[in-house]
């Protein structure tokens, strides 16, 4: 039986569209409207809310949840202060990355991780001895997105609290009478903030934050815009960027955090800092045995357009991510890499992509060429590497 989640009688009947995937069970809308790029531009220029209620949420609590969770997850958590979180990943015993989430540290023996696959197992399975409390919270909350510049106005209306949070930042609050927790986290790369609240308080909230951005324009958004923000703020999704390493068929599906370009998390492993992984992942910094590196790649909008002219078409310019990987060749022609997500972005108009190249092409500006087809034929197309994220607008980490 698919569940819904605790917004969804709300959301339903703002969704003219009908139309759902699944997520973990749960019925997860794809747009909202005929027009994804509507709901895309309103998380850009205004506000946004997405329903992330069927993350799983783990609350891990007692004298050793730090020292546990310093041992799972890759993202040193020993400095995370109490009212902060931060992005992590975690690694099966060979390095590969499984899964990825956000901690949350409410005190100093109580936090919480989300996930976008289910971890309980894993992690009670590495529990070992310790003091540590482990709770599948995933029902007992949801999840509300409030996304966009105009978010701080829209949540301003309601509580102080997000006026003084910096990114990453977490408090408690009351909304419409409820307790929540307002975080400034979330998917889209924008200035953006996200509520926990108790399942049995949900409607409530999610009715006070309509009110109070109906004169903001908000307006929900689904699946089909998030994966346009997120490819635009260079951020991977489980699935598209990686396989879970538990369900890879083969290691040319698993990556490690370096290969994924999450080198950054690694502080400290060269010098001994375990956890799972650490070992197979320490022989690779100090052999430099990484098969390859996440770059985000820009088409040559002239190459673009003047291949699709001298076939006698109108260059495409669709901003619906594509749906396959697309192979990236050198100027000999050798497959080089791949492309795991591309789009036309609205707001840089320009073809965009994440990809995964050798090491040694990884450096900014280097020229590659982008697999396309037209008119039935497979062509190729000139594009050169860039820094992630795509697009980094200076509001995502001011202060409001």
């Amino acid at each position: 039986m698919v569940a819904t989640t605790p917004f969804h009688d709300r959301l339903s009947e703002l969704n003219d569209q009908r139309l759902y995937t699944h997520w973990q069970g749960h019925l997860s809308a794809l747009r909202y409207t005929h027009a994804p790029k509507h709901e895309y531009f309103a998380v850009r220029h205004g506000v946004g809310v997405f329903d992330t209620s069927p993350l799983y949420k783990y609350r891990i609590t007692g004298p050793d949840a730090e020292r546990f969770l310093s041992g799972v997850l890759v993202r040193d958590v020993s400095d995370l202060r109490e009212g902060r979180a931060a992005y992590t990943l975690w690694c099966d015993d060979r390095g590969f990355v499984m899964e990825d989430g956000v901690l949350f540290r409410h005190g100093a023996e109580d936090l919480v991780l989300t996930s976008a696959r289910p971890a309980l197992a894993w992690l009670t399975a590495h529990r070992g001895p310790l003091k540590v409390g482990l709770e599948d919270e995933t029902d007992a909350y949801g999840i509300l997105a409030v996304q966009g510049p105009r978010s701080v106005r829209v949540l301003g209306a309601l509580t102080a609290a997000a006026d003084h949070l910096r990114r990453f930042d977490l408090a408690p609050t009351t909304i419409a009478g409820a307790e929540v927790t307002v975080s400034r986290t979330g998917f889209t790369g924008d200035l953006g903030y996200e509520l926990t609240v108790p399942r049995r308080n949900c409607l409530d909230v999610l009715d006070a934050i309509l009110e109070a951005g109906r004169d903001h324009q908000l307006r929900p958004f689904g699946e089909e815009a998030l994966d346009m923000l997120r490819i635009e703020a260079g951020l991977p999704l489980v699935d598209v960027e990686w396989t879970d390493s538990t369900l890879a068929w083969s290691d040319e599906q698993r990556v490690t955090p370096t290969e994924l370009g999450m080198g950054w998390m690694l502080r400290g492993v060269r010098e001994g800092r375990r956890f799972v992984g650490s070992d197979a992942i320490r022989r690779e910094l100090e052999t430099g045995s990484s098969r390859w590196a996440t770059t985000g790649i820009v088409v040559d909008w002239r190459a673009w357009d003047r291949l699709h002219r001298d076939a006698g078409l109108l260059p495409t310019k669709d901003e619906h991510p594509l749906g396959w990987e697309s192979w990236l060749r050198d100027d000999s022609g050798e497959q080089v890499g791949y492309a795991t997500s591309v789009m036309y972005s609205p707001v840089l108009q320009r073809h965009i992509g994440i990809a995964r190249v050798r090491p040694r092409l990884a450096e900014p500006g280097t020229g590659l060429h982008l697999e396309t087809t037209v008119l039935h034929r497979t062509a190729t197309v000139a594009c050169q590497t860039v820094p992630l994220p795509h697009f980094a607008p200076q509001r995502r980490s001011a202060m409001p």
